[in-house]
């Protein structure tokens, strides 16, 4: 029998609390979804903190875009992590690269350091890597808890054949979590092809503003449009869903940390 494990990946400390409502594991709270997870604010930190009985884990990443940083931006995520473990956060998810797309060793030695006692999760960085199979060798050896990965592709499921080479060469040393993509439908296949047992997802739906006065010639994205009168919430069914499609008749949440 196979303990699974499943991650909400949550925009807000709302949506955090909705996760554990429909029985998730662990959160992974992020700002800025649509540039990929940036990190969240103090307050949405010690909010969901606050709220949650289950695991909370804090992505620090200062911006969207590359994962190659400036020395001021690496002094930004030495103090977020520090922010982080003062507000009481079980976890934070990092990933830094150099130039030439290897794992930035020094530099998340250094950021390690200042999680120590923290568990600490590599992101989707890992799939901008060059050589991937070198990279997870390299971040089992700074000894990271997991490495948040969609196998190198647009999405988890088009990535099944990289997690299950990827799953067999960590052999247990360091897990290897699916994300991208994964919904209720497709989460027992992804499973199934890759023998992950731990799994990443937002499962967020549309919410729209109660807001009946809309101004809709002006943008706050500027040249980005962006729905500006709707609220992406992750769904505790769709939460609930994706628990049942895994666990039975296994057991499910056991192995989270």
């Amino acid at each position: 029998m196979k303990d699974y494990c499943i991650e909400i990946c949550a925009n807000s400390a709302q949506s955090a609390l909705l996760a554990q409502e429909g029985g998730a594991a662990r959160v992974e709270l992020c700002a800025g979804m649509p540039e990929g997870g940036t990190t969240p604010s103090y307050g949405e930190i010690a909010v969901a903190r606050r709220l949650l009985h289950i695991r909370l884990h804090v992505i620090v990443r200062p911006r969207g875009g590359d994962f190659l940083y400036s020395s001021l931006e690496q002094a930004v995520m030495v103090e977020d992590i520090r922010m982080a473990r003062r507000l009481g956060a079980d976890g934070v998810v990092v990933g830094c690269l150099t130039p030439d797309g290897d794992v930035d060793i020094p530099l998340m030695r250094r950021l390690m350091d200042e999680a120590e006692g923290m568990a600490v999760t590599f992101h989707r960085a890992f799939d901008m890597v060059r050589h991937p199979e070198q990279a997870l060798e390299d971040i089992v050896g700074l000894g990271c808890q997991r490495i948040l990965t969609s196998g190198g592709k647009a999405s988890a499921l088009e990535g099944t054949e990289r997690l299950r080479m990827l799953n067999r060469q960590a052999d247990g040393r360091i897990i290897v979590m699916p994300g991208c993509g994964i919904n209720p439908q497709n989460i027992r296949r992804i499973a199934d092809e890759t023998g992950c047992h731990e799994f990443h997802f937002s499962g967020r739906t549309r919410h729209e503003s109660p807001m009946r006065y809309r101004n809709t010639a002006v943008s706050m994205g500027g040249t980005v449009c962006i729905d500006e009168y709707g609220l992406e919430l992750t769904d505790p069914e769709r939460v609930r869903m994706a628990v049942d499609a895994l666990c039975q008749p296994s057991g499910c949440n056991e192995r989270c940390r």
